[in-house]
């Protein structure tokens, strides 16, 4: 679960910038190429997805992702008897480039089906794409609000929950705790970014309206290096709950500046950055994250369906251990496995298949039961997530923890 780095006017720029390339691209008709009932030979699943530029370390996760799905696939006799395949396109992060990828994997190399990039800059332009020649889009990584606003009913974000709804989970959380027991006032630091903020800016809302004072609230440019006269107006106001509006660098910066400053609030949500298994310790030091709490959707020790398999063959394939998984390999992967699903149930594997059946019902994934609303939007909620132990675990809800909630947070170092 992981949300690109780029600022409210960056985005509008690039969004603009691919309207004008799909028009000029002439590719209002054409849906008869879609895939559209069962053929001879291997099913064909092309995806652009960032090899090189911003989004290649998620993109690259990505990939792994579906590989590790189709060989799974593949070692049990394929889907419906055909091998899977994926053609894998770099589009170089780019959104102009991920329309002509997909404009040539439909066009030109009449794949069976396609499957989304990372980031939504990259997948509003290439569902808009897919939805012109008819062909579903499953895709892993894009959840902002622009994504959905396109009223697409053959787009289907593989995770929980959009995005912007990441932080209800940790609300909800503190606001179920007894009223002695729940924080008084809160701080927000917020990166100007059309993802990040109105996560944070959702926990406000509700905190606010239960009656929890906001003493400290700073929205900050994507370009500031410095967040420590930031994170020294948040020590000034000791509040007791700190929530982090923060991409990945942001994220690790507030901490460090926190440490330093010697100021540990009661209770610290962080939007991006603190649910990475493998980058947080390493950037902010592992006896730093102690209490820390974000969301997510997918960990090693989940026990929703395929999970324990899914986390076995990576390791097996990829090396390391389950702890340092990319969710973006998960929810990649989660993306096969409604495919599957679609399969099995249906008895054929056709675009218009996929599309109306996944909007029927609900549909395990080991990123737990998925279903949408008619724009692809997920239905769900993500799970509350905290670092205990040098281990970042699921503790709310119940029918997800795997340990109780620790707070007050612990102090940095503890």
């Amino acid at each position: 679960m992981k949300w690109n780095k780029y600022s409210k006017t960056t985005w509008q720029a690039a969004v603009a910038a691919c309207a004008l390339a799909l028009t000029a691209s002439g590719c209002a008709s054409g849906s008869d190429t879609a895939a559209t009932g069962q053929r001879n030979g291997p099913l064909v699943i092309g995806a652009s997805v960032s090899l090189t530029g911003d989004f290649a370390d998620s993109g690259k996760a990505v990939q792994r992702g579906y590989q590790l799905w189709a060989d799974s696939v593949n070692a049990k006799g394929g889907l419906l008897g055909r091998k899977v395949e994926f053609k894998i396109v770099d589009d170089l992060s780019s959104p102009t480039q991920v329309i002509t990828n997909y404009q040539n994997l439909i066009n030109q190399d009449h794949v069976d089906l396609v499957f989304g990039p990372f980031s939504s800059l990259l997948t509003v332009p290439a569902s808009q794409v897919a939805k012109r020649y008819g062909y579903a889009f499953l895709e892993p990584a894009g959840g902002g609000p622009q994504v959905f606003a396109q009223h697409l009913n053959n787009l289907f974000f593989v995770q929980p929950a959009p995005s912007v709804r990441a932080g209800d989970v940790f609300a909800k959380w503190v606001l179920s705790l007894p009223a002695d027991k729940r924080p008084r006032t809160a701080a927000y630091a917020e990166l100007d970014d059309p993802f990040a903020g109105p996560i944070a800016e959702s926990i406000r809302t509700a905190f606010e309206a239960a009656g929890i004072k906001t003493v400290y609230k700073q929205v900050y440019p994507a370009e500031t290096a410095d967040l420590s006269p930031v994170m020294s107006g948040i020590a000034a106001a000791h509040p007791d709950v700190l929530v982090s509006g923060t991409q990945n660098n942001d994220a690790y910066a507030q901490v460090k500046s926190l440490v330093q400053l010697k100021f540990s609030p009661k209770f610290v949500f962080m939007s991006n950055g603190a649910n990475s298994p493998l980058e947080f310790p390493d950037k902010v030091g592992a006896a730093n994250t102690s209490g820390i709490m974000s969301s997510g959707d997918w960990y090693p020790s989940s026990t929703a369906a395929g999970s324990a398999e899914f986390a076995a063959a990576y390791v097996k394939k990829y090396g390391g251990t389950a702890q340092q998984i990319d969710n973006s390999s998960a929810e990649a992967y989660a993306c096969g496995q409604l495919l599957a699903d679609v399969a099995k149930k249906a008895g054929k594997i056709d675009n218009a298949t996929i599309i109306k059946s996944l909007h029927s019902g609900s549909w395990p994934t080991l990123l737990g039961d998925l279903g949408w609303n008619a724009d692809g939007a997920p239905t769900s909620s993500f799970s509350l997530v905290q670092w205990q132990g040098g281990k970042l675990l699921p503790v709310y809800p119940a029918a997800a923890a795997q340990s109780a909630p620790v707070y007050p947070k612990p102090n940095w170092g503890g």
